[in-house]
């Protein structure tokens, strides 16, 4: 697998994990030895643009190594040579499935050792101690209101309480929302060794009122703790999915492996992109289909219109779509797709890209899509 570099210009200043991090805009190269190891799990059960967008969102710190591990690579061994390993989204039970009882110990002698484990979304379900749910127990929190796991999914917002502040400081004062499907509503469970609550739900998320009402505004959306020497950090939402918020996933990564945190570009660190919650109900998720099926189109506007309206909504698989669209034969439809792309930051767009810029012959379209390769590349 190619590994991009994201090169920056670096300030530095001393702190320490409860302080503000370090400030760094450029790291260049790093030897491999030198790098901070992350394994994101890519077994039966973990969700296939998860890991992409989970090992995207890790590039953005150059001074990690981000790479994908399996089961089997598991249960050889091959774990011991990362710092830490990452649960992405998907289904918690399936990925648990996979990895197998063995493939469980082995990971938990692993974090016990001193080394670091995130679960996002699923991964926070499988890391965490349901009773009657298939888990890992290494988190001692618990998911409640099993009845309603599928509650719905959209741009959820959440609130950082002090001890969030201590390791996210760039978030203060600023509405916070990230992407959210289905992921678990967790309270403290029946154990001596407390988590850390870091954040709470604030959005009421119960489209067609499917779920109660209630359930997850003031539950923990956002924790970490100890789990022997190692340490463990969980998510509800997905960062990694969130333009403007996926350099909470590299901060995480830091913070599970004991080292320096560090600020990260204006480039990255947006929250202000997003300032309302949208949850999609079911006429919603018909529309988003509408809209869809509309790209298939003949008339540009009603194209670009689609587009744009997809991108309003926050449709977690339409910025993808934008790859597929910067190929188009109509340029005002190309030239939307880069302007999306660059907006919504999809760095995994890279090579498509590339490609788009040596083949484009539209001198707009062409400096939008060279911005877009000197941001990210």
């Amino acid at each position: 697998m190619h590994f991009k570099n994201w090169l920056f210009v670096l300030v530095l200043f001393v702190v320490s994990c409860e302080q503000a991090p370090k400030d760094i805009t450029r790291l260049g190269m790093h030897s491999d030895k030198a790098m901070i190891k992350i394994a994101v799990f890519e077994g039966n059960g973990a969700g296939t643009v998860s890991v992409v967008e989970t090992i995207e969102a890790l590039r953005i710190d150059t001074g990690i190594l981000a790479k994908a591990i399996t089961a089997s690579q598991i249960q050889n061994g091959e774990l011991n040579y990362f710092d830490a390993l990452i649960i992405p989204g998907g289904s918690g039970s399936k990925q648990l499935n996979n990895i197998g009882e063995q493939g469980q110990e082995l990971i938990k002698e692993y974090v016990k050792s001193g080394k670091g484990i995130v679960g996002i979304c699923a991964g926070a379900y499988m890391l965490s101690s349901t009773e009657g749910y298939p888990n890992m127990k290494i988190a001692t929190s618990v998911h409640i209101d099993r009845a309603h796991y599928n509650r719905g999914r959209g741009l959820v917002e959440f609130v950082l309480v002090e001890e969030g502040l201590k390791i996210f400081p760039e978030l203060e004062n600023n509405s916070l929302l990230v992407q959210y499907y289905d992921g678990p509503v967790l309270v403290q469970g029946d154990s001596l060794n407390k988590y850390n609550e870091l954040g709470r739900f604030v959005t009421d998320i119960h489209p067609d009122n499917y779920a109660p009402t209630g359930i997850t505004p003031g539950r923990t959306f956002l924790l970490n703790q100890s789990y022997g020497e190692g340490k463990v950090f969980l998510m509800a939402g997905h960062p990694e999915s969130t333009p403007g918020m996926r350099w909470l996933v590299p901060r995480m990564a830091r913070w599970v492996t004991n080292n320096e945190l560090i600020y990260y570009a204006p480039l990255w660190v947006r929250p202000e992109l997003n300032d309302t919650a949208i949850l999609f109900t079911k006429a919603q998720r018909k529309y988003e289909k509408e809209l869809y099926w509309k790209l298939f189109g003949n008339n540009a506007e009603e194209i670009i219109d689609a587009m744009r309206i997809l991108n309003e909504l926050r449709s977690r698989p339409a910025v993808r779509y934008n790859m597929g669209l910067l190929r188009s034969e109509n340029v005002e439809v190309r030239l939307m797709a880069a302007k999306l792309l660059l907006d919504t930051e999809y760095t995994a767009a890279i090579d498509d890209v590339r490609v788009a810029l040596n083949k484009e012959t539209n001198e707009e379209i062409k400096s939008v899509l060279l911005q877009f390769v000197n941001n990210y590349n």
